[in-house]
């Protein structure tokens, strides 16, 4: 215990970089994988056949290759095709490795949030659509303002369980060297010749954050059941 609180003192640095690098790439990844999977999963229900094959293809392909290579692909495979961010730092981690690791994880949370929410689309009634369209309501309208809220209320706790895989899964950033929290790890064991006490310091952060999470999400599943029972 002395020697892990040890291991804190001195590299607290590192363990705080880590902690904050890992909790803005999450939360950022998760945001915008939300806002495009919704987009994504309303062009899969699309009329117009190229823009629905799209969808499928871009689902299939991203939920078929490992989230380490889509990270890979995206950090090394953007310069060759010249795109490329400004060689900055923020907070003491560089502009572009961070921009490619959250835009790599939102490539790849869009793909599985799409379908969860497909699926809380499918889930809602249809005679709610059909009594809307008889009221006058426009398609748009009836997505907007009467399915998608129900859709997305059922799939919350599945939006969370896929925001708590988020976090673990942004570990995985560390093979380009953005400093979350396992390249924290990383380092501390490279200067200490420590392999486990490291792990064990990340894995009780990472285990703190997930479970906040899971909290949060509760929460809000609590509230949502409040407004049913309301209504």
């Amino acid at each position: 215990m002395a020697s892990i609180i040890k291991i804190i003192v001195n590299y607290r640095y590192y363990i705080i970089l880590g902690t904050r690098v890992t909790i803005v790439v999450s939360l950022l990844a998760s945001l915008f994988g939300l806002i495009c999977g919704i987009l994504m999963a309303l062009l899969k229900r699309c009329r117009i056949a190229p823009l629905r094959w799209a969808a499928n293809l871009y689902v299939e392909v991203v939920r078929g290759t490992p989230v380490l290579v889509q990270i890979s692909m995206v950090y090394y495979g953007l310069p060759m095709i010249g795109v490329s961010f400004p060689n900055m730092e923020i907070g003491g981690v560089t502009f572009d490795r961070l921009f490619a690791g959250i835009l790599a994880l939102a490539i790849n949370s869009t793909a599985y949030i799409c379908e969860i929410v497909r699926g809380g689309i499918e889930s809602v009634d249809s005679g709610q659509k059909e009594a809307a369209q008889a009221l006058g309501f426009s398609r748009g309208n009836i997505m907007k303002l009467i399915i998608l809220p129900q859709a997305l209320r059922n799939v919350l706790p599945t939006l969370g369980n896929e925001f708590v895989s988020m976090i673990k899964q942004s570990s995985q950033v560390s093979i380009m060297g953005l400093a979350d929290l396992m390249y924290a790890a990383d380092i501390i064991r490279g200067n200490t010749y420590r392999p486990f006490m490291p792990l064990v310091i990340v894995a009780v952060i990472y285990l703190i954050l997930t479970v906040t999470v899971s909290y949060i999400f509760k929460w809000m599943e609590r509230l949502t059941l409040k407004g049913r029972k309301a209504v």
